[in-house]
């Protein structure tokens, strides 16, 4: 995730990050300018009067062309803005459940090795879930505590590690049973944001919807020029270039952000969470 001051507005303006769309549809851009050149040349020099009159109320359709995409693209942008912030909202009540499962930890178990356990076992849930997420099999960044099997589920892994020492605990009236549905349903909200995860991931926007939109913007901007290059000659070309840079970038930016677990540069910082939930874990029980 990209970190900035959102005051410094003037400055975006001649910055262009690896994650800017303009680096990422310069090459499109080209394209189009040299199509809309080619359009407005053979237009303005080859058709004759009865011609060009029939082709210049062409760009009539595009202003109610224009507001409907309009609505298509709000629409879009806002749903993949809406699975970004409720991923972000799923990771703070993961961090927030993580907390209070070891403030509760740390008031009831006094045995050192309880501590270590669940000190270990409760980032690695984290780590595990944000591998999961990103399709990542690497277990570098768990402390080795279990046995774990790759081909399975890991989160339901710790987390059915987690609910069996409980119950070892309470077994061995190292805590009541008061005190271990407490703990447990941590362990279930845990268990809950996981699920909320996997839906956002495995669901991703329809693909009918998707590829119409694509294809609503790659006509759109290619009739343009047809029924506006009498009207603005050869300027045609940077106005195409901008809409189709206007257009094409939103698509682009709900693309990214509609699955908010990976990698990318506006994607959520999971990496950073789940190193100060470690943090903040081995705070509260070392």
């Amino acid at each position: 995730m990209i970190n900035y001051n959102p005051k410094d507005w003037f400055i975006f303006i001649f910055r262009f990050s690896k994650a800017d769309t303009f680096r990422r549809l310069l090459p499109l851009m080209i394209a189009v300018s040299i199509y809309a050149g080619l359009i407005a040349y053979f237009e303005l020099n080859y058709l004759n009067a009865g011609q060009a009159e029939y082709i210049r109320h062409v760009g009539l359709m595009h202003g109610v062309l224009g507001f409907v995409i309009s609505l298509l693209l709000v629409f879009r942008t806002n749903t993949a803005y809406d699975r970004w912030w409720e991923g972000r909202k799923i990771w703070g009540g993961i961090t927030n459940s993580s907390r209070n499962l070891a403030i509760k930890l740390q008031a009831i178990t006094i045995d050192p090795d309880d501590r270590r356990f669940f000190r270990l076992m409760v980032p690695n849930y984290c780590f595990a879930l944000k591998n999961m997420l990103r399709e990542n099999e690497d277990f570098s960044e768990l402390d080795p505590v279990l046995d774990l099997k790759k081909e399975r589920h890991l989160p339901n892994q710790l987390a059915a590690a987690l609910y069996t020492r409980l119950n070892y605990m309470q077994a061995e009236g190292r805590c009541n049973t008061a005190q271990m549905l407490v703990l447990s349903e941590e362990i279930k909200a845990l268990t809950e944001y996981c699920g909320a995860c996997e839906r956002i991931k495995n669901t991703p926007i329809p693909f009918t919807y998707s590829v119409f939109i694509k294809k609503f913007i790659f006509f759109y901007v290619m009739t343009l020029p047809f029924g506006w290059v009498f009207s603005m000659g050869y300027f045609i070309i940077p106005v195409v270039v901008l809409i189709l840079y206007a257009l094409a970038s939103l698509e682009l930016i709900a693309e990214e952000i509609e699955n908010p677990f990976g990698t990318d540069a506006n994607d959520l910082p999971i990496d950073q969470i789940c190193h100060n939930i470690r943090k903040h874990i081995d705070e509260l029980l070392s």
